[in-house]
């Protein structure tokens, strides 16, 4: 709710295109999209999303989508809302760094409108961006 909150104030919408890859990367790095996304989890009806729901959703949506890796971080997120109030809420941050775009785009899809559903909520806050990557 809190990052629907943050995501209507500031007016941003996410493209249906990836955007473009990095320009030039030094070998061995490989262009790549980084795709953040941020899980706020606090539930509308009360309460938050627990570690072991959050657990759950992981196994379930997230790993058989990316089986290759990701990253999750605990944050604190915040925002304003329409009575500018300032809200908080603890969330999770999904980094995943993709090397097939723009392939990837329905798996994010699919890991956003199962969160939605899942645990009422309005939408995922998501950052894209052309990186340089490579273990």
């Amino acid at each position: 709710m809190l990052l629907a909150a943050l995501f209507l104030s500031l007016g941003m919408q996410a493209s249906a295109q990836s955007p473009p890859l990095a320009a030039a990367c030094t070998a061995p790095l490989k262009p790549a999209i980084e795709v953040n996304l941020y899980f706020g989890r606090d539930i509308e009806s009360g309460g938050e999303v627990s570690d072991a729901q959050w657990a759950e959703f992981m196994a379930a949506e997230v790993t058989p989508r990316f089986p290759d890796g990701l990253s999750v971080v605990n944050v604190a997120g915040q925002s304003r809302n329409s009575r500018n109030q300032t809200l908080r809420e603890r969330t999770k941050l999904l980094i995943v760094v993709v090397f097939d775009a723009p392939t990837h785009q329905p798996k994010v899809a699919a890991i956003v409108d199962a969160y939605n559903k899942r645990f009422s909520q309005i939408s995922v806050f998501r950052t894209e961006k052309p990186t340089c990557a490579g273990a």
